[in-house]
């Protein structure tokens, strides 16, 4: 199954370093090899680096990071929160993005972080206006968000910005797959947290479809290529503190894996 990353040599590198850095690159990954590539969606490789020698990054650098609230029943109904009737949209910002393998990092200010592991919708083709029917045109593939909320913040503010956006609480990656690897109905999201098992949900629960997400947001948004939409949490999401570390996995993706430190 081909994946596609973007990554670093340098393991310095800011997670948020933009495509237009020369420090990022892209590639695709075959085995334990990262095989560089022009662009993020070319599958030719060229020079290949071993995984454990680069940095990986966020394997997108979006304009925007759109992410649907209580898209399952039972996550709704876990939280106390009423089931919506329609998508209820919000944002991260791009600068929340981290890599697997980079540390969350819980603020002085937020007195309660849960996590929340997403199946992510990459967006290959700039999308307006579009008919739910025709989703697939628009989508190129799959990767994993892990939406991290200081939950405290999240019903003290009202609106969500501080609660969803602050840096770190958007955990992205590892790779993206092309929609076409993967048979959409067998997809299951799992999240453990210091190995013990905590989600595992299947998205044929989500309310609503990726067709209707994506056409709900594009009414009044432009997405552009590499823009994600992280389509909501199955139950099971809870607490992290300090030194916990949190993994997101979907088979055919990866695992996404992330510790927490003390701000």
């Amino acid at each position: 199954m081909r994946k596609h990353v973007r990554f670093s040599l340098n393991h310095n590198a800011w997670p948020t370093t933009p495509d237009s850095s020369p420090l990022a690159r892209y590639g695709v990954v075959e085995g334990e090899w990262v095989y560089e590539t022009d662009s993020l969606w070319d599958t030719a490789g060229k020079e290949g680096y071993a995984l454990s020698e680069v940095r990986l990054l966020p394997p997108v650098c979006p304009t925007k990071i759109v992410c649907v609230g209580r898209n399952y029943v039972d996550h709704a109904k876990e939280l106390g929160n009423p089931v919506p009737v329609e998508p209820l949209i919000f944002y991260k910002p791009p600068s929340s993005l981290i890599a697997s393998g980079d540390n969350i990092v819980y603020p002085s200010f937020v007195g309660q972080m849960s996590f929340e592991g997403e199946l992510t919708l990459v967006m290959g083709r700039q999308a307006r206006n579009v008919a739910a029917e025709d989703w697939e045109q628009y989508v190129y593939g799959y990767t994993i968000v892990n939406d991290i909320t200081a939950r405290d913040l999240q019903k003290k503010d009202g609106q969500w910005a501080r609660a969803k956006g602050c840096d770190t609480f958007c955990p992205c990656g590892p790779f993206i797959v092309p929609r076409t690897a993967l048979h959409f109905d067998d997809i299951r999201i799992r999240s453990w947290v210091n190995g013990q098992p905590k989600q595992d949900g299947s998205v044929r629960d989500m309310i609503f479809s990726p067709g209707a997400i994506i056409a709900y947001v594009t009414q009044f948004l432009t997405l552009e290529p590499g823009d994600i939409i992280a389509t909501g949490t199955p139950p099971g999401v809870g607490p992290l503190e300090p030194g916990d570390s949190v993994k997101v996995a979907i088979e055919g993706i990866g695992a996404l894996e992330n510790k927490v430190i003390r701000g």
